[in-house]
């Protein structure tokens, strides 16, 4: 099988990461692209899920903005936490 080269470019930081926890596991980065890449080939897709967390999302910092603003004046409501032990 002919070989090629794959190029990427990686935070250091990441990388170094990368090279340990590759070296635990008993392989090197290029065995675990490989294997990356062949499960990509092989099952189509991605093989884990790639999703934005909705926490950054622009609506939900409109929300916390609002809602931050309201505490600032006052309009804010106080909860007391109590603690209760259950016993099953």
């Amino acid at each position: 099988m002919e070989q090629a080269t794959l190029r990427i470019r990686m935070d250091a930081d990441l990388k170094r990461q990368f090279d340990d926890f590759c070296e635990e596991v008993g392989m090197n980065a290029s065995v675990a692209v490989n294997l990356f890449a062949k499960a990509v080939v092989r099952e189509g897709k991605i093989p884990f899920e790639i999703a934005a967390d909705p926490f950054w999302s622009a609506a939900n910092q409109a929300v916390l903005s609002r809602s931050i603003a309201q505490l600032d004046a006052g309009m804010g409501k106080c909860h007391e936490l109590i603690e209760t032990e259950e016993h099953v």
